[in-house]
C-alpha cells in the first residue's frame, strides 16, 4: 500500500498529542541530537535528519517507563511520538542555522566574539523564519501539489510500522541503543589509551628539491593518508552509500596525491614538520578548488530545478484535489508569527551586526522568496538546497556592495530558514500520514528550535572557543565554514587576494563541477549512479584524506552487508549506523567538554 497516494486520516481530537511529555521528550532528545549534528558538521560539513532516531528512542523510553510503572503510565501513542519527533528533528537541525558555517566564518574574518545570549537569539530568529514560511506553504505543498517529501514519508512509515509491529519496534530500539553504547565505549577506549590514526607511511610522492624548500618527497603522513580507528566516519559511510563513498575517495586521490603535491612542488602552498600532517598549511590553498567545485556543482544542480522554482510561485491547479485541511494554524496566529519572525530577524541583524535597516529588510524578504523555492525542491527531491540558497544571498549582497558581516549574516538567514522550512514540511508530511494536527506540530517545531538553539549554541561555544585557530585544521576541517568564508572573501576582497596558482585550479575545478552536475541530470537513470558526485569530490579536497578513506570503506561495508544479509540490512543497517554516529558524537562532545576547553575563555563567551 502506497501511503503517499492514499487519502490521509483526519486528526483525531480525542487522542492526546501535544502533551507535556511529548514536547518535553522531543526537546530533550532534540537538544542531545543537536550536539551530534554540530559535532559532525564541524568535522565534515554534513548532518543527519534525526526524525526516525528520535521516534525510535522515544518509543523505547516510554515503553520502558510504562513497563516499570506496571501500566500506571501509558506508553507513547503514535500521535504523541509524532509531536516528539517533530520537536526533536527541528532541534537537531539547528546546526544549519549557521553554527557550522557562517557563524564561525564571521569570527575568523572579522574577529566578532559571540556570547551565549546573542548566539541563541540569532539561531532562534533564523530558524523561526523557516517555520513561518513552512506554515504558509503547507496547504499548497502537501494538499494541492502533493509533493513527495521523502524523509517525511520515511518517518511516517516508520511510525506506522512501529505501532503496528510493537515487538519489531522494541528490537530496533535495542539495536540502536546497543550500537550507540558500543560506539561510545569504543571512543572512550581510544581516548583513554591514546590510540591514534595509523598513517600510511609507505606512500611517497617525489617532488622537486628546488621549489619545495628542501623537501625531496611527500609521505602519506604529510598528505593525511591514514586509517582512523574511530568508528564514526565508517558508520557515516554506510549512511551516505557507495556512490558518495567512491566519489570521496576519488576526490581524495586527486586532491591529496596529485593536487597538494603539485601545489607544494610549485611553491604555491606552505609545508610543515617532516613527520606531521600538513593539513593546516595545505588547506589554505586546497580550499579554493574544493570550495569552487562544491559551489558550482550545487548551483548548477539547483538550476535544473527551474520547474520547481516556477511552480513554487504560480502554484498548481486545485481541480479534483482533496483540500480538507483539518486543524490548521489559525489565520490570526499565523499573521502574528509572520510579524514576530520578520521583526525578530530584522532586529537581530541591525542590533547584533550593525547591518543597515534597508539591507536587513531585503535579506528577510529575499529569505521568504528563496525559502519557498527551497521547500519546493526539498519536497520533490528530498534534498533541501541550503548551500545554494545561502550562496544566492551572498552573491546578491556582493552585488549590493555589502561588507563581510552583511554578506555572511544575511545569507545565514536565508540558508538557515530554508533548512528549517524544509524540515518542518517533511515533519508535516509525516503528520499527514498518521493523522496529526498541523497546528500542534507547528507549536512543537517552535519548542524544538528553542531547545536546539540553546543546546547547539552551548556546544558550539564549548567546542570552538577560538575558531581562528581551531577550524580548518585536521581535527576540525569545517568544510562548510571554508565555503562561506571563501565566497565572502572573494565577493568583498576580490580575486587579487588568492594565493598563487589558485585561480587556475578554481577554473578547472569549477568547470568539472558544472560538467558533472549537468551529467547527473541529463544522463539516463541507469547511468547516473555511476557518475561521481561533484559535491563529494569537492568535499574530499577540503577535509583530511583519512575522512574520505573511512567513509569509502564504510560505504563498501554497507554494500557488502546488503548483499550478504539483505533481510537484516533492511531492518537494522541504518539503525546501527545511526546509533554509532550518535554514540561517538556524544562521547566526542563530552571529551572536548572535559579535556579540551579553556574554561576561562569559555566563561567569558557564556557571559559569566
Amino acid at each position: 500500500m502506497n501511503l503517499d497516494k492514499m487519502d490521509y486520516p483526519k486528526p483525531d481530537p480525542t487522542t492526546p498529542q501535544f502533551t507535556i511529555r511529548a514536547v518535553g521528550t522531543g526537546m530533550v532528545l532534540g537538544g542531545a541530537l543537536a550536539l551530534c549534528n554540530v559535532y559532525l558538521g564541524l568535522k565534515i560539513g554534513w548532518g543527519m535528519n534525526m526524525s526516525i532516531v528520535a521516534a525510535i528512542l522515544a518509543y523505547g523510553l516510554w515503553h520502558g517507563v510504562s513497563g516499570l510503572s506496571r501500566g500506571a503510565i501509558s506508553p507513547f501513542n503514535k500521535l504523541e511520538n509524532n509531536i516528539n519527533q517533530t520537536a526533536a528533528s527541528s532541534a537537531a537541525s539547528i546546526s544549519s542555522a549557521g553554527l557550522v558555517a557562517p557563524i564561525p566564518a564571521l569570527t575568523m574574518l572579522t574577529g566578532y566574539e559571540w556570547d551565549l545570549t546573542t548566539l541563541v537569539g540569532w539561531t532562534f530568529s533564523v530558524a523561526l523564519v523557516g517555520v513561518v514560511v513552512a506554515v504558509g506553504l503547507r496547504k499548497q505543498a502537501l494538499l494541492v501539489d502533493k509533493l513527495a517529501f521523502p524523509s517525511g514519508v520515511a518517518a511516517g512509515r516508520t511510525l506506522i510500522e512501529m505501532y503496528a509491529k510493537g515487538q519489531e519496534a522494541l528490537i530496533r530500539v535495542k539495536v540502536l541503543l546497543v550500537s550507540g553504547v558500543a560506539a561510545g565505549l569504543a571512543k572512550v577506549t581510544l581516548i583513554i589509551y591514546g590510540i591514534k590514526k595509523t598513517y600510511l607511511t609507505f606512500i611517497s610522492i617525489p617532488i622537486s628539491l628546488t621549489k619545495a624548500k628542501g623537501v625531496s618527497a611527500l609521505s602519506g603522513t604529510n598528505l593525511g593518508w591514514a586509517l582512523d580507528p574511530s568508528p564514526l566516519f565508517y558508520a557515516f559511510g554506510v549512511i551516505i552509500g557507495l556512490r558518495a563513498g567512491v566519489s570521496l575517495i576519488m576526490g581524495a586521490i586527486v586532491g591529496w596525491l596529485w593536487l597538494a603535491p603539485l601545489a607544494v612542488e610549485n611553491g604555491w602552498a606552505a609545508t610543515g614538520p617532516v613527520d606531521k600532517f600538513w593539513f593546516g598549511p595545505l588547506i589554505k590553498w586546497m580550499t579554493w578548488p574544493g570550495v569552487i567545485m562544491m559551489v558550482t556543482a550545487a548551483l548548477t544542480s539547483f538550476a535544473f530545478s527551474w520547474r520547481s522554482v516556477l511552480n513554487a510561485f504560480r502554484g498548481a491547479s486545485t481541480d479534483s484535489v482533496r483540500l480538507d485541511d483539518s486543524d490548521p494554524v489559525p489565520r490570526r496566529t499565523f499573521h502574528i508569527l509572520v510579524l514576530v519572525a520578520m521583526s525578530l530577524s530584522v532586529t537581530t541583524q541591525v542590533v547584533f551586526f550593525d547591518i543597515s535597516l534597508s539591507l536587513a529588510l531585503i535579506a528577510v524578504l529575499l529569505t521568504f522568496v528563496l525559502a519557498v523555492v527551497a521547500a519546493r525542491v526539498s519536497g520533490e527531491t528530498g534534498i533541501t538546497p541550503v548551500g545554494p540558497m545561502g550562496k544566492v544571498t551572498q552573491l546578491t549582497f556582493g552585488a549590493l556592495g555589502g561588507n563581510v558581516t552583511a554578506n555572511l549574516m544575511s545569507a545565514n538567514v536565508t540558508g538557515g530558514a530554508a533548512s528549517q522550512c524544509g524540515d518542518l514540511l517533511h515533519d508535516m508530511k509525516c503528520g499527514l500520514m498518521v493523522g496529526a494536527s498541523p497546528r500542534l506540530q507547528t507549536y512543537a517545531q517552535i519548542g524544538g528550535i528553542m531547545a536546539g538553539a540553546i543546546a547547539g549554541s552551548l556546544v558550539y561555544l564549548i567546542l570552538i572557543p577560538d575558531p581562528a585557530n581551531q577550524l580548518l585544521t585536521d581535527e576540525w576541517a569545517a568544510p562548510a565554514v571554508a565555503q562561506w568564508k571563501a565566497v565572502a572573501e572573494i565577493l568583498v576582497k576580490g580575486f587579487d587576494n588568492l594565493p598563487d596558482g589558485a585561480a587556475a585550479a578554481m577554473l578547472v575545478a569549477g568547470v568539472i563541477g558544472i560538467g558533472l552536475a549537468i551529467a547527473e541530470k541529463v544522463m539516463p537513470t541507469p547511468v547516473q549512479r555511476f557518475i561521481p558526485s561533484p559535491s563529494a569530490i569537492g568535499l574530499a579536497l577540503v577535509v583530511p584524506a583519512y575522512y574520505a578513506v573511512a567513509m569509502f570503506l564504510g560505504s563498501v561495508l554497507g554494500i557488502v552487508l546488503e548483499k550478504a544479509a539483505p533481510s537484516w540490512s533492511k531492518r537494522f543497517l541504518i539503525v546501527v549506523a545511526s546509533g554509532v554516529f550518535a554514540g561517538e558524537s556524544l562521547v566526542g562532545v563530552g571529551d572536548a567538554l572535559l579535556n579540551k576547553v579553556d574554561w576561562t575563555q569559555l566563561s567569558g563567551a557564556l557571559g559569566f
